[in-house]
């Protein structure tokens, strides 16, 4: 079966931030969530090798394909660079990802997290390019991508040397539109002139364009008081030409209900609403923020068990409510089950995979001077 990639779905589902109990996907929790996405006929959903410690893919497993038609759904993975040892690792890699998800092929496969250095320079070693057509051509992958998060330099270099490419995934989000790491509007425009379809993921930054101060979000709600804060987010993305799909990295049953009203007869933002938007981001930008998106690719490598991307929540919120007690008491339980920010012994395997390029050595020393005094 083949998928007809301007049939996908605009809002896809990200398998990325399934609510947990006590550190355990909540499967009863994801069906349910499965279920209501199902119902108002989407059906694309992305998971990866990496996601919940390697439990997303058997997530997938459980609450989609194994309830659900094989022909009813569109599944995608990712094969990660950095668990690439050996030429024979990306086969088992991609054997351990079938048998996780209950499939016999992927709808959409990704080399993921693509960017200048080690990650690129692993799958051009090992020449995952050609082993993805090779696994096309045995169908067991039926569309071959990849996500992005490198330098607009290397995105035209790659796009030359593999027109065989049928989309890519970036990050994009209104925050980032200008952001010189990131580079958002550059990769964009790449991928538009020459007619790339795009995927989009962080389109909520992590949560941070959800969730704001109460007199930013004052801006949106004088204009729409009954819409949520992250639907300007959402239908920001999903209104740029060439953007096939956005991924929502859904955690409740709210979050899907929400987001699917969002989605359906969606509308494109108006003028008026970006001028809304850019003085938003105007005012976001002017509060220092750490530019962690909870990928938490971090933690699992850490010998110290920091969960890094809480902590550097922790001091986000204090950085926008310095006064408020609740941000230092979540840290005090944070750190009875997870390691200080002072135990950071700067081992460097957290910057290596944090696709925010983020200082996480230096950041840890300044939360640890905050938090741990």
């Amino acid at each position: 079966m083949s998928i007809d990639l301007s049939k996908m779905p605009k809002l896809g589902f990200g398998l990325m931030r399934l609510p947990e109990v006590n550190g355990v996907i909540d499967m009863d929790h994801v069906c349910k969530m499965v279920d209501a996405y199902m119902k108002m006929g989407k059906c694309y959903f992305d998971t990866a090798y990496v996601y919940h410690g390697g439990n997303s893919e058997t997530a997938a497993r459980e609450a989609l394909v194994k309830r659900y038609p094989r022909d009813s759904f569109m599944i995608a993975t990712k094969l990660p660079a950095w668990e690439i040892k050996k030429e024979s690792d990306i086969e088992r890699i991609f054997n351990e990802q079938l048998e996780r998800a209950g499939v016999d092929f992927f709808d959409l496969y990704l080399l993921h997290s693509v960017e200048d250095g080690s990650n690129y320079d692993t799958y051009v070693k090992y020449d995952c390019f050609s082993w993805g057509l090779k696994k096309k051509e045995e169908g067991q992958i039926k569309h071959l991508g990849f996500s992005y998060h490198g330098s607009p330099e290397l995105l035209v270099k790659i796009l030359d040397e593999h027109p065989e490419m049928e989309f890519v995934q970036i990050q994009l989000n209104y925050l980032d539109r200008t952001n010189p790491v990131v580079r958002s509007e550059e990769l964009y425009n790449i991928l538009r002139d020459r007619n790339i379809p795009i995927i989009i993921m962080e389109p909520v930054r992590g949560g941070m364009l959800a969730d704001m101060a109460p007199e930013i979000e004052a801006k949106f709600k004088a204009v729409h008081p009954d819409r949520s804060i992250a639907s300007w987010a959402l239908r920001y993305t999903a209104s740029l030409p060439g953007v096939m799909t956005v991924l929502s990295g859904m955690s409740n049953i709210d979050q899907v209900n929400d987001n699917i009203d969002t989605f359906t007869d969606l509308e494109p933002i108006t003028d008026a609403e970006m001028n809304v938007i850019d003085k938003v981001t105007e005012e976001i930008l002017s509060i220092p923020q750490i530019g962690c998106t909870a990928c938490k690719y971090c933690t699992p490598g850490c010998p110290m068990k920091i969960s890094i991307p809480d902590v550097f929540r922790t001091i986000n919120t204090l950085r926008r409510y310095p006064d408020d007690w609740r941000s230092k008491n979540f840290y005090s339980g944070l750190v009875t089950r997870s390691g200080k920010a002072s135990a950071c012994i700067a081992c460097g395997q957290c910057e290596k995979v944090c696709p925010q390029h983020l200082p996480i050595i230096e950041l840890l020393q300044e939360a640890a001077g905050i938090l741990d005094q």
